[in-house]
């Protein structure tokens, strides 16, 4: 997969110790872009996807164009205070402390199946709170779609469960 060759790992940014996943050089190409995106949308479709999830902000960067290849809507989850009307919010535990997002309350319909789309799978907090706020609308999780997954973060993990590609 050309995509995954292109993905630059980036040493102490934002801070020391961190190594950064840049997908930037897969957002530059054309071909990587094309094929990221067809993989998402093949395993979207393939789990009778009726919407698309994005997770702010490099979920909407995926989610948006995999939506339209599923002629699918996409539904924005966001950090705290960006969504302009009713929401409902989960919080989520951080290494050192909490965060939150987002999501309008009629943005999903009872029943219809999701999939959750997001650039990177770290330690799953996001992607955790972000099914819960799927299925706190009546919403059903048919699966997350990541391009990256930092394995020793054990995301995957936090998601069990769930499917995953």
């Amino acid at each position: 997969m050309l995509a995954k060759t292109l993905i630059r790992s980036i040493p102490d940014f934002p801070q020391p110790g961190v190594l950064f996943r840049d997908i930037t050089p897969v957002l530059a190409n054309a071909r990587a872009l094309r094929e990221v995106v067809g993989l998402m949308a093949d395993y979207a479709e393939d789990r009778g996807a009726e919407a698309i999830v994005g997770i702010e902000s490099r979920g909407f960067v995926f989610g948006a164009p995999v939506a339209v290849e599923c002629r699918l809507g996409m539904v924005p989850v966001r950090k705290v205070g960006k969504l302009p009307w009713k929401t409902v919010r989960c919080e989520y535990a951080l290494e050192y402390g909490t965060a939150a997002v987002e999501v309008h309350e009629d943005a999903i319909r009872p029943g219809q199946r999701c999939v959750i789309v997001d650039d990177l799978l770290a330690t799953g907090g996001t992607a955790h709170a972000a099914a819960q706020l799927v299925e706190r609308l009546g919403g059903v999780v048919a699966g997350f779609v990541f391009l990256v997954e930092l394995e020793g973060l054990a995301g995957r993990a936090r998601l069990e469960g769930y499917d995953l590609l």
